[in-house]
């Protein structure tokens, strides 16, 4: 794919991730079946820890020989503020965080998407732990995402909500 197909396959997956949360009120957002992640959690993780750009590993990838880049896998970065931080106002971070990505995608050349970089977190992934930067974007669209939207519909349905198809 080139980096306009992979920041649409991005936007088509926050696009139906949205939809799933249309209608989720503050209650039930911030409610958690016991040992799981609550709705907001969910949404926090996918915002990625607090006031790091969005692009900042992508840049970094395309900028250096094979960097290091170390990502959190399973951690919610469910700070202080985002638990007091409305569903709403914290999806439409989501929205701006995935929105700034798939912008940044879109220009990029063949040559970019081509950059490894080297994310031990992934080493047992389908990606390997030296993913390209387009093999990452579409983990990133067609699995990270798609695994929330699944992960958000049973929690849902533990809750007793309605989830949104």
């Amino acid at each position: 794919m080139d980096g306009k197909q992979l920041a649409e396959s991005v936007r088509r997956k926050v696009k139906e991730f949205t939809k799933l949360c249309a209608g989720i009120d503050e209650g039930t957002a911030s409610r958690a079946p016991a040992g799981r992640w609550s709705p907001k959690q969910i949404v926090s993780h996918l915002c990625g820890p607090e006031g790091v750009s969005p692009v900042s590993a992508f840049r970094v990838i395309i900028e250096k020989d094979i960097p290091e880049i170390h990502i959190e896998p399973g951690n919610p970065f469910f700070s202080d503020a985002r638990s007091k931080t409305s569903f709403a106002d914290l999806l439409r971070e989501f929205e701006k965080i995935y929105e700034e990505r798939a912008d940044f995608i879109a220009g990029l050349q063949p040559e970019q998407l081509g950059r490894k970089g080297h994310i031990p977190a992934l080493k047992d992934s389908p990606l390997g732990e030296y993913p390209t930067l387009g093999a990452l974007v579409q983990g990133i669209g067609e699995y990270h995402l798609s695994s929330h939207i699944d992960h958000l519909r049973e929690i849902l349905a533990a809750l007793g909500a309605s989830p949104k198809s």
